[in-house]
């Protein structure tokens, strides 16, 4: 079951409706963005094989070169086809995901024709999320995501003032977001939380935590 209201679709994320998450295939597919809630704020996404895609995200982080996106995968499985999974790095990956955390990774040589761009390192999420994970597996993608804010376009990382001042609780809050698409929401009409993820980088002999976000990373 769900309901439109202008361009959000409400859903019910334990049973969504494929007319949502086919619509939202064609959009990505088609080079459009859409915006979901994950488990830490709602985040907005696009398709790695869309240039048109990949330019709009640029845009809205104020077209910063330096910024990278997050690529969200479904599984760990999905996650080896883009990058170099090492037994230490599955062992972590495996122990915290489904969950809130980014890990960044050397990216495989086949990876760059993929992901429409040139990248040593990639970071890699799965999330909680139904509405996102449901997303994916319609897809059978993965999908490059930024975290939706009010300064998107703030280069700083973002600490958890930042995020209590500065991200959405309501997916109707997204609304004005340029060149979005659409929005997917959960029906409840219960607050998102405005948490921040994580960092995790994996690419060297040793772990280092770039960004402690609400939960913590423990070797």
């Amino acid at each position: 079951m769900m309901f439109e209201v202008d361009m959000i679709y409400y859903v019910n994320d334990q049973n969504i409706d494929n007319r949502v998450l086919n619509r939202a295939k064609q959009i990505v597919e088609e080079g459009g963005i859409v915006a979901c809630p994950t488990d830490t704020n709602f985040s907005i996404f696009c398709s790695p094989l869309s240039k048109r895609g990949i330019e709009k995200l640029k845009k809205l982080k104020g077209n910063n070169d330096s910024f990278t996106f997050t690529l969200f995968c479904y599984s760990i499985s999905q996650i080896s086809d883009y990058a170099e999974l090492n037994n230490r790095n599955f062992k972590y990956i495996k122990h915290y995901t489904p969950g809130p955390f980014v890990f960044i990774l050397p990216t495989l040589q086949s990876t760059e024709k993929k992901i429409n761009m040139k990248r040593k390192e990639i970071g890699v999420r799965i999330t909680e999320s139904t509405i996102v994970i449901e997303l994916l597996k319609t897809l059978e993608n993965p999908l490059f995501g930024i975290t939706a804010s009010k300064e998107m376009s703030n280069s700083n990382w973002w600490d958890t003032v930042f995020a209590d001042e500065h991200l959405f609780e309501f997916g109707w809050e997204l609304e004005d977001i340029i060149d979005l698409d659409i929005i997917i929401d959960n029906d409840n009409g219960i607050e998102h939380s405005k948490i921040l993820s994580t960092v995790v980088d994996l690419t060297k002999d040793e772990v280092v935590v770039l960004r402690e976000g609400f939960y913590p990373f423990i070797e």
